[in-house]
């Protein structure tokens, strides 16, 4: 196990970032200003054994020895930060996984582990630092929710994102998710939000999306809410519809704040592995 604390110090330069994902992984070599020199992708095996193998075998591949620490984002929904155990996913047949020592073991460094969401929304608050409150939605798949406190991640704010919302819906509870993510567009209309261009259509979606969005921006008064993931992506196509549908409903109580467009919509998540690791092992002298 390696010792944790903010006031250590390591003298190697790289980091290793890894995006897990519910369909595929990202790892990437990072350098110690935040450039990603190395990256790949593999399908992510439903056997976790299976799994920490095809890692091993990427990080062999990228041929780098003594990174200074590694991030790693999950689609964790149960998870022992203190131990670093995941144990449940939304979208992975995992359970009461190590995580973190395990990818200690094939990394050989000190890794510091996330919800994926959290660690995106880091990626995208680190690139806005005017803003002090950032609430980060991404929306594919599923839907993630994380809100970032002066550039730290606030805990507090469920990593069960969309699925832990119940909303009201067609006259019965419902997980906010069910209805408004990237998999319900495709249930509801047939197509994916890349191919809808109606502005009808993304009508619809954005009254779906804003109960959710509303009772977010109500409970954590952020400064700025930026939308990711691969529906993010779109933003230009309903922008001015999400923010219409959001204002109806504006208060002396209940400011709207800006709505935004992630800034690295596909890749905010491995970023965010950079951060955090640095956050959370130590300082850095280059």
């Amino acid at each position: 196990m390696f010792p944790e604390g903010r006031d250590l110090v390591y003298t190697k330069r790289m980091y290793l970032g890894v995006d897990i994902g519910g369909t595929k992984t990202l790892a990437a070599v990072l350098d110690a200003s935040g450039v990603i020199t190395k990256k790949t992708k593999f399908p992510t095996p439903a056997n976790y054994t299976e799994f920490l193998q095809q890692l091993q075998q990427t990080v062999d591949d990228f041929g780098v020895k003594n990174y200074r620490a590694a991030g790693v984002g999950m689609p964790v929904t149960d998870f022992d930060r203190e131990r670093g155990i995941g144990i449940g996913f939304g979208n992975l047949p995992w359970h009461v996984v190590p995580v973190r020592s395990d990818i200690e073991k094939i990394a050989g460094c000190p890794v510091a582990i996330e919800n994926d969401a959290k660690l995106a929304g880091l990626s995208e608050a680190m690139l806005l630092k005017q803003y002090s409150k950032v609430l980060y939605i991404t929306i594919s798949t599923g839907i993630g929710t994380a809100l970032i406190v002066d550039q730290k991640i606030d805990t507090n704010i469920g990593d069960a994102g969309g699925a832990g919302m119940l909303l009201q819906h067609h006259d019965k509870l419902q997980p906010w998710e069910h209805f408004a993510s990237g998999h319900a567009i495709v249930q509801r209309f047939g197509k994916k939000a890349a191919d809808i261009h109606d502005q009808a259509t993304w009508q619809t979606i954005v009254h779906d999306w804003s109960r959710g969005f509303l009772q977010l921006i109500a409970i954590t008064e952020p400064d700025v809410v930026v939308i990711g993931g691969s529906v993010g992506s779109y933003f230009d196509r309903y922008q001015q519809l999400l923010v219409n549908e959001l204002t109806k409903y504006e208060t002396p109580i209940l400011q709207i704040p800006p709505i935004i467009k992630a800034q690295r919509p596909q890749e905010a998540v491995v970023y965010g592995c950079y951060d955090y690791a640095k956050q959370q092992h130590g300082v850095v002298h280059a």
